[in-house]
């Protein structure tokens, strides 16, 4: 399906020249989660029809038909027709999309800024359950082998979660080479092991049609409704396709979907189908079924092989969404670890890693099995492709150039189905799905107090900044003692005095033989040009100002940003410059505009921030820091 008016994305030229081994690696990094979707969507579903008392054959091809019928709107309607071509400067993801949709109107961006935060948040939710949920359901085919193993799947799986999370220090630049692979065998697998059955019984073909489903849920009352938020299951993962555009390329993912995982999936939820229809005593778990006794701990193997490079794609991308967050302000600065010298989104963030790790350990503890988190697993997904479909709206009317007519009989209907599902899924809040809604409350608030406290100290420094015009004219008129060498001052604002060059004059009383205001700042795109990276100024005889521009997808780094000075024409080594640095120290006060809860959550979050000295990779000898009380 083509849209018509859909601007052209930016390709690569390397996506022209390895279309092939782009394929290959987005089958490893963006279908992970979606493909580990029948080890327990399907049978979620069925049991829980079934125990409302609905007969085998009506749930079975009823919620077969629901499955691929979402299957094919949401992920090759929604995800690959149509956000794969909408699309900031060749980049997808919630941050990309928000921030495209605050480029097109500034009155709009504090509604793009809420919904990219919510969708952000109930991102990390899903980061928390997908490894727990997808580690479980894999090492429970173990069960079938023989019951003495049930004992084992808890700690087996726990294993497995920390050996996860503990090789993310390492990098994951070496093993990715064999997630394709791996993830295609899968796909192979899951496609023949549907195949089988579905010859023994094609009348479950009946599924193709979409009035099956749409009878299910519309005249099953709440039982449908519980039933179709256990079949969005299915669809867990297909945010990875926008998500991961920048690293793809459309055309790439658009060929592994339509090509092999679709199809693979669609074999392989019929024939989990064909065989509950012959066998409905298989419930218990109809993924394992499909194969014979000898086959069962190969594919238990090949599931857990599976199930670990999904929740690796999400733990990458809970790490690539941090940096955005900060990048965008939105969170305080983190330290970040580049694990690859070639690959520049190849990122540890070791904080984050750490919280995850303990948050999906307490959640396999606390869920035990994996039929108990497929009720909290369909909130956070569900969540985020609403707040994406709203803003996909917005853009379509504003960059397409659409009526708003037009636009809505094109996105409304998915809108109206994600809807649906959300409210199917929240009927489960007392059964998990209190837990994504908490994680992301919790982590929207966090941010949204971040930017409201940084915005409170901004302007309370607005109210004592000097002009730098100014401070110029009043050092001509009082000339400082100069001393040798180059001196660099930061700030946010390169025609205001920065604080750390008023707080050295005032105690000091020197000033350098050459200054440097520095200003590094965010743009509303994923990547700035390496040539539009630096932009350099003397506006008089006293300084030089530079600017440098990173987009959110980008980290800072000063010895870059001063090796594209000296490209430029302005020499200056790192190793004869005093870098001065402001540091706040912050304390509440009963005048606050934050209520009391908000100080303290800012404070907390203020002292959790990376210093700037090694956020930026300055050498910590070259680092003058100027401390200045600031109240909150």
């Amino acid at each position: 399906m083509a849209v018509s008016g859909a601007s052209e994305q930016t390709e690569p030229v390397a996506h022209g020249q390895k279309f092939w081994p782009l394929v290959l690696g987005s089958l490893g990094v963006v279908f992970g989660d979606i493909g580990t979707s029948p080890l327990y969507a399907f049978r979620e579903a069925v049991k829980s029809a079934q125990a409302s008392g609905i007969p085998n054959h009506e749930a079975v091809v009823g919620v077969l038909s629901l499955i691929l019928w979402t299957l094919t709107l949401i992920v090759t309607v929604k995800y690959v027709s149509i956000l794969l071509r909408i699309d900031n400067k060749g980049e997808g993801g919630t941050f990309a999309l928000m921030a495209l949709g605050q480029s097109l109107s500034p009155k709009a961006a504090p509604i793009m800024l809420g919904l990219g935060i919510a969708g952000a948040a109930f991102f990390y939710g899903d980061a928390v359950i997908t490894p727990a949920i997808s580690v479980l359901s894999a090492v429970e085919g173990l069960e079938l082998v023989s019951p003495a193993f049930e004992k084992f799947v808890l700690p087996l799986s726990l294993i497995i979660i920390v050996i996860l999370f503990m090789m993310q220090a390492r990098g994951t630049a070496r093993v990715a080479n064999i997630f394709g692979p791996v993830t295609v065998l899968w796909f192979v697998a899951i496609a023949v092991g549907g195949l089988l059955h579905l010859i023994v019984k094609p009348s479950v073909l009946a599924a193709l049609n979409p009035l099956p489903g749409i009878i299910f849920a519309t005249t099953n009352g709440s039982a449908g409704l519980t039933v179709m938020g256990l079949v969005f299951l299915a669809v867990t993962g297909a945010e990875a396709l926008y998500a991961d555009l920048g690293h793809f390329g459309r055309k790439p993912i658009e060929f592994a979907w339509l090509w092999l995982v679709a199809p693979s999936l669609a074999l392989n939820y019929l024939g989990q189908g064909a065989l509950l229809l012959a066998d409905p005593g298989a419930i218990e778990n109809p993924f394992f079924r499909l194969y014979p006794t000898w086959a069962i701990i190969p594919m238990v193997a090949l599931a857990a092989a599976a199930t670990v490079i999904a929740s690796q794609a999400v733990v990458s991308g809970a790490f690539s969404l941090t940096r955005q967050a900060i990048q965008l302000g939105l969170i305080p600065r983190l330290h970040i670890v580049h694990t690859s010298g070639e690959i520049a989104g190849q990122i540890y963030l070791p904080r984050v890693n750490w919280l995850l790790l303990v948050a999906v350990i307490l959640v396999v503890i606390g869920f035990k099995g994996s039929d108990r988190l497929a009720a909290a697993y369909g909130v956070s997904v569900t969540a985020t492709m609403v707040l994406t479909s709203i803003m996909a709206w917005y853009i379509i009317w504003k960059k397409w150039r659409w009526t708003v007519a037009r636009t809505t009989a094109l996105i409304g209907p998915l809108i109206a189905i994600e809807i649906a599902f959300f409210f199917a899924n929240i009927t489960k809040i007392v059964e998990g799905g209190w837990l994504p809604l908490t994680i992301a409350g919790f982590l929207a608030f966090a941010m949204f107090t971040w930017i409201k406290g940084n915005d409170v100290l901004r302007r309370s420094a607005g109210r004592t900044d000097a002009d730098l015009d100014w401070l110029v004219r009043k050092l001509d008129a009082r000339p400082p003692h100069r001393v040798p060498g180059t001196a660099v001052f930061f700030t946010t604002n390169i025609s205001v005095a920065p604080t750390s060059l008023l707080h050295n004059l005032k105690h000091n009383r020197i000033l350098h033989e050459r200054n440097i205001v520095m200003a590094i700042k965010t743009e509303d795109v994923p990547h700035v040009p390496a040539q539009q990276r630096v932009e350099i100024s003397r506006p008089n005889e006293m300084f030089i100002t530079v600017t440098a521009r990173y987009g959110f997808m980008e980290t800072p780094s000063v010895p870059k940003i001063l090796e594209q000075c000296r490209r430029k024409g302005l020499n200056l080594d790192i190793g004869a410059t005093s870098f001065f640095i402001s540091r706040r120290s912050l304390r509440a006060t009963s005048k606050s505009e934050l209520p009391w809860f908000q100080q303290r959550l800012f404070l907390a979050l203020a002292r959790k921030a990376q210093d700037a000295t090694e956020y930026l990779h300055i050498p910590t000898d070259r680092v003058v820091e100027i401390g200045a009380q600031q109240s909150i």
